[in-house]
């Protein structure tokens, strides 16, 4: 038996109350939900249902003041909640009503909450913050000479707002934009109501969406800019938003675009969303983007500069499958990507080819002689190399784009047109407004050709070298 005095047992019962504080709430760290590519990004034990964002604009180079509100359901008893966040400054934050605390933790945004969360509860977010577009080349806001864009594909939504950056979970959105007058302020999804004048000439925009998004996929449009009504198939509305100076010269690639669902339709079934449009923006990205129902396009694109316009018109094919593919139909991990950029890229190609520029047969023989190189530099299709520790993965690769079309040409060929077509359809019917991924496709493809095809298909997901093209034996995998 050991004997202490008084005052050392209650330091000693102190210290031991402490290591039990410690014990339960260990120091904020950033988490994931596993993803292999990016391994710190979504957050385990909620599912987000709906977001509601509130931005207030001044200008291109001024932190925005936003409001991010978040209503969830915890999956598991909660006391500490990672929200995805960075370049932006917190000023308060509320769990069910109650102010909590918060630290940041690398990309993370780590919540104390006053009171542990229960699984299977709701929870109700709010965060108060600014919106930083100054200083990032690597995604979040784009600055155009007017104004602002999004582009957050892959993980940069986080650079924008509080959220649960993985397209594993889905969400409904509401937008609410305070800009000044004499702009005009388009997002996903329809109007929520009239834009409603504020003090001091400002007015606020909302928009709501009527399917579920992936975070990559938000679109927030600020500047001087047109919005052009139209009609699609089906009566679908037709809101394409261009820089107001363009308007009459961009005409012209607007018209087209309801063709290009009608062709899409033909292939793939309805349109998955509540209207579609292009947002061609004053900017420098080096890319086009997806975002759901308004994808974004750079305006030099449509400049009629070095792009001939079958071109331009596949690229246009390209951003509308992904609607489809991508959009309505998210991948379950960032390696299911080769399923969105696969399918693009076919239905880009497919387009060319129908319009006599480029065929098909030519894109994918050329795609097969470069696709030992492509999985050489850049891993497989379907198990991209993951980036170097501590360097970011530049995850958009050939082998994700063309090499991935050629593991559908090589499918089609295998099982033929018809059984090709039906995969094709039952895919984006089956998995509307959710995620799957490639153990999903094989599934589903092998149901529609009437036998297992995992041990055709796995080589060509996953294998360090191009397999054998059906119908084409005399296909090489070398470069010349």
């Amino acid at each position: 038996m050991q004997l202490t005095s008084p005052r050392l047992r209650a330091a000693l019962l102190a210290a031991a109350s402490l290591t039990l504080v410690a014990a339960v709430l260990p120091p904020p760290k950033p988490l994931g939900i596993g993803d292999r590519l990016f391994p710190e990004l979504g957050n385990p034990g909620y599912d987000v249902l709906s977001y509601d964002l509130s931005f207030t604009y001044k200008d291109n180079k001024s932190p925005l003041d936003a409001v991010t509100v978040i209503d969830a359901r915890a999956l598991r008893p909660l006391e500490l909640i990672n929200l995805d966040f960075t370049h932006g400054k917190v000023a308060s934050v509320e769990v069910n009503g109650e102010p909590a605390r918060f630290e940041s933790a690398g990309e993370d945004l780590v919540l104390t909450p006053a009171r542990p969360v229960a699984a299977h509860v709701p929870l109700h977010i709010t965060v108060r913050h600014t919106s930083d577009p100054r200083g990032r080349a690597d995604g979040g806001w784009v600055p155009t000479t007017d104004g602002l864009a999004m582009a957050n594909q892959a993980d940069a939504a986080h650079r924008v707002f509080p959220c649960n950056d993985h397209p594993a979970d889905k969400a409904y959105f509401t937008f609410r934009i305070t800009a000044p007058a004499g702009l005009t302020v388009v997002a996903n999804g329809v109007p929520g109501a009239l834009p409603v004048p504020q003090a001091g000439g400002a007015t606020t925009w909302t928009y709501r969406t009527r399917h579920p998004m992936a975070t990559e996929l938000a679109q927030v449009s600020v500047g001087r800019s047109a919005v052009v009504h139209g009609t699609g198939p089906h009566g679908l509305p037709l809101r394409d938003v261009v820089p107001a100076a363009d308007r009459e010269r961009l005409a012209p690639w607007l018209k087209k675009t309801a063709g290009h669902i009608a062709w899409m339709e033909d292939r793939v079934g309805r349109y998955p969303f509540e209207n579609y449009g292009v947002l061609i923006a004053r900017a420098t990205t080096g890319f086009e983007l997806e975002t759901q129902t308004l994808s974004l396009f750079e305006n030099s694109l449509f400049s009629g500069e070095g792009y001939p316009e079958w071109y331009v018109e596949s690229v246009m094919v390209h951003e509308l499958a992904h609607q489809w593919f991508g959009d309505s139909v998210s991948p379950r991990t960032w390696s299911d990507l080769w399923l969105n950029e696969g399918h693009a890229t076919w239905y880009e190609a497919l387009y060319a080819d129908g319009l006599g520029k480029y065929s098909l047969e030519r894109r994918m023989r050329e795609a097969y002689t470069r696709s030992d190189q492509w999985r050489a530099a850049g891993g497989p299709p379907a198990a991209p190399k993951a980036a170097a520790p501590g360097e970011k993965i530049g995850l958009f690769r050939p082998v994700v784009y063309d090499g991935a079309a050629l593991i559908l040409y090589a499918l089609r060929q295998e099982i033929g047109v018809q059984a090709f077509d039906r995969v094709e359809r039952r895919w984006v019917a089956e998995h509307r407004d959710s995620v799957a991924g490639t153990e999903d496709f094989v599934r589903l493809a092998s149901q529609e050709a009437g036998r297992d095809l995992t041990s055709f298909l796995q080589p060509w997901l996953y294998g360090k070298t191009t397999p054998a093209m059906p119908g084409h034996p005399d296909w090489s995998g070398k470069s010349v």
